[in-house]
């Protein structure tokens, strides 16, 4: 795969509800963008494959907030019931030819389009790997991350909020880190004081 983040596809998880955060935490705004949209946006900036925004249930506030943009927004049916949902759908929402995706968390306000590139370039089907996923400045693992076409089966037995962590576990030790700058791979926003200690910091 000589350049994988031509045609890349890319997932945005983004049907969580937010319920630490007390408020939709993706439609907080980011440079006066939610954080949904920005997700979404430098998603569809490193690759021409499609980009599958994964979101709960019409009608919801994140529709309008990803309109205009050039993604597959897939609503979530089951969304209430976790990551796992979402992953189920989105999984096997990809195209038949896919030969990985990518996984992009919605809440990681730090991560930028050169991580995604960098995660991205670093797939190489020939090798053993089967997992290429970002990691912090000082090698612990995040997001974003590619899953080889051979793994894709197994999203569809994940269930409640576990994420791809079960699919992860299973494929150690072939598993790729590219460490991003700082902790852009792993911080998140889930709560008033995370928002707000981000903000104090990137202001």
């Amino acid at each position: 795969m000589s350049d994988p983040a031509i045609d890349l596809p890319i997932i945005v998880l983004a049907a969580g509800q937010s319920r630490r955060m007390g408020r939709d935490k993706l439609l907080l705004e980011i440079n006066g963008v939610p954080l949904v949209r920005r997700q979404a946006k430098i998603a569809r900036s490193v690759t021409q494959g499609p980009v599958i925004v994964a979101v709960p249930p019409f009608p919801h506030a994140r529709y309008a907030a990803l309109e205009g943009l050039d993604v597959t927004v897939l609503p979530v049916k089951d969304a209430a019931e976790g990551m796992g949902a979402s992953l189920r759908a989105a999984f096997a929402a990809l195209p038949p030819d896919a030969v990985a995706a990518m996984v992009l968390l919605s809440d990681l306000p730090d991560l930028q389009e050169e991580d995604l590139r960098s995660v991205a370039q670093a797939v190489d089907l020939n090798s053993d790997i089967l997992i290429w996923r970002g990691a912090t400045q000082d090698g612990k693992p995040g997001h974003p991350a590619v899953f080889a076409a051979s793994l894709f089966p197994k999203f569809q037995g994940i269930l409640g909020d576990n994420g791809g962590e079960k699919v992860a576990a299973e494929a150690m030790p072939h598993i790729k880190l590219i460490p991003l700058p700082g902790n852009r791979a792993r911080r998140d926003l889930d709560t008033p004081e995370d928002w707000a200690a981000w903000q104090s910091q990137s202001s």
